[in-house]
């Protein structure tokens, strides 16, 4: 069970509410990819929109995380 919850309580989520996050990440990331594949056909479409994408998952992910503070197994202070 410990597979299916240790990082989503690592990062302060339940598993519901991890699934809901990651699969909105994974959407996003589909929905730039794609655009960025347009935009290889076509150059005059979707011009920002695979930097655009990056940039918000990244403020989503790396700036607005609220990990919880990691604790070695057996020690009582936290990394």
């Amino acid at each position: 069970m410990r597979f299916f919850t240790e990082h989503p309580e690592s990062v302060g989520e339940s598993y519901g509410e991890h699934l809901l996050v990651a699969s909105s990440f994974g959407a996003s990331m589909i929905a730039g990819g794609i655009a960025c594949l347009i935009h290889g056909l076509v150059p005059g479409l979707f011009m920002k929109t695979g930097s655009d994408t990056i940039r918000r998952l990244n403020q989503r992910m790396v700036t607005h995380r609220q990990r919880k503070p990691e604790t070695l197994p057996g020690l009582d202070y936290v990394i």
